[in-house]
């Protein structure tokens, strides 16, 4: 049987841009290093997806250089990439025919933001039939106003997210847990 996919999401330096705001978690990419250093060591299934957006502001944009890859998750040469201009790492993608065909039939899922695109991709992963594992020290958000102008920090949209998801679309773990089973 295949190993778990790592499916590393939207690691790109254009979210770095200070006009996003507050971010929690800082050491998600130093986490997110261990665990593609771990998968590389083994020689495990590693999937690097890139946003490329569309919209006019976005740092994200394909001309920016706020698009390319934070250097921590850098793909190595046989290390697949799929880039997508929506919230979710299956749309309009070959993700999923992508999985099928290497026998991937689960996945470990890092990256940003953990309101947004991890938690729309580890969503419609599940709705496909794959189990997921959420790393929640290996993902990170920013802060955010809601419709009614409630400022909600970014520990607070990353823990609501997290427990939105767990056990409905994915099992959580920290990476130090994922690291373990591994050993």
């Amino acid at each position: 049987m295949t190993p778990p996919g790592l499916l590393i999401v939207d690691v790109q330096k254009g979210l770095d841009d200070p006009s996003l705001g507050r971010r929690n978690n800082p050491e998600a990419e130093a986490n997110i290093a261990l665990l593609l250093a771990a998968w590389r060591d083994r020689t495990w299934p590693i999937i690097h997806i890139r946003h490329c957006s569309v919209e006019p502001q976005s740092p994200l944009r394909p001309e920016l250089p706020g698009n390319a890859y934070k250097d921590e998750v850098l793909p190595q040469p046989g290390e697949i990439e799929f880039t997508k201009t929506t919230n979710s790492a299956f749309i309009g993608t070959n993700l999923e025919g992508y999985l099928h065909e290497q026998g991937i039939g689960s996945l470990v899922v890092v990256g940003l933001t953990t309101d947004h695109c991890v938690s729309t991709t580890v969503r419609m992963a599940a709705n496909l039939g794959f189990p997921v594992t959420l790393v929640a020290d290996a993902t990170a958000t920013f802060e955010r106003r809601g419709h009614d102008g409630t400022h909600y920090s970014a520990d607070a949209m990353h823990d609501i997210n997290l427990a939105s998801l767990h056990h409905e679309f994915c099992t959580i773990c920290s990476s130090q847990q994922v690291l373990q089973d591994l050993a």
